[in-house]
C-alpha cells in the first residue's frame, strides 16, 4: 500500500491506525491585537497559546473551537472562517491536527476572564507577541495572522 508499518490483526484483519488527534482553536483579532492564552497545566506551563484544544468525540471542531474559546477566556464568539489547518508534532501527548477559525466576538458579550486550563488570558499588539510560545504551529499561525493584520492595515 504505502509502505508504511502498522499493527495488525493476524486473525481478523483489523489494522491499527495511530491517527492524529484533532484540534481546533480561535483567532480573536481587536484593533490589531490578538487574544492568548497562558497554559496552566502540562506540557508547556507558562507558555502562551490561541485558545484551542482537542474536539471531543462528539462534538465538530467548529463548536469545540467556540467552547474552548469560552471556557479558557470566556468570551462568547461566533466564526467568521477557517483560517488554516496546521499538521503538529511538538506535543508530547500527540500528534495533532489543529484547525484554527477567524471569530470575532458575539455581541460584545463576555468579559476576557480566563479560566479552564489557562493562568491568564490577553490580547497582545500583534508586533509585541511574547517570545515563549508554547507549540510550532500556533507560532507559524501568529506569524501568518500577523501577516494579515498587516495586509489590512
Amino acid at each position: 500500500m504505502d509502505g508504511k508499518t502498522r499493527q495488525a490483526c493476524s486473525s481478523c484483519d483489523f489494522v491499527f491506525y495511530h491517527n492524529p488527534t484533532p484540534a481546533a482553536g480561535v483567532i480573536l483579532i481587536e484593533d490589531q491585537e490578538v487574544l492568548l492564552v497562558k497554559r496552566k497545566y502540562p506540557p508547556k506551563v507558562g507558555m502562551w497559546t490561541l485558545p484551542a484544544g482537542f474536539v471531543e468525540a462528539d462534538e465538530n471542531a467548529r463548536d469545540c473551537a467556540v467552547r474552548e474559546m469560552k471556557e479558557e477566556t470566556n468570551i462568547d464568539v461566533q466564526l467568521t472562517g477557517l483560517f488554516n489547518i496546521y499538521s503538529a508534532f511538538d506535543d508530547p501527548r500527540a500528534s495533532v491536527v489543529l484547525i484554527l477559525f477567524l471569530a470575532e466576538r458575539v455581541g460584545g458579550r463576555g468579559e476576557l476572564r480566563c479560566g479552564d486550563d489557562a493562568s491568564d488570558a490577553r490580547f497582545f499588539h500583534i508586533d509585541d507577541i511574547p517570545e515563549d510560545i508554547a507549540f510550532k504551529a500556533h507560532r507559524m499561525a501568529l506569524k501568518e495572522i500577523k501577516e494579515l493584520i498587516k495586509s489590512r492595515h
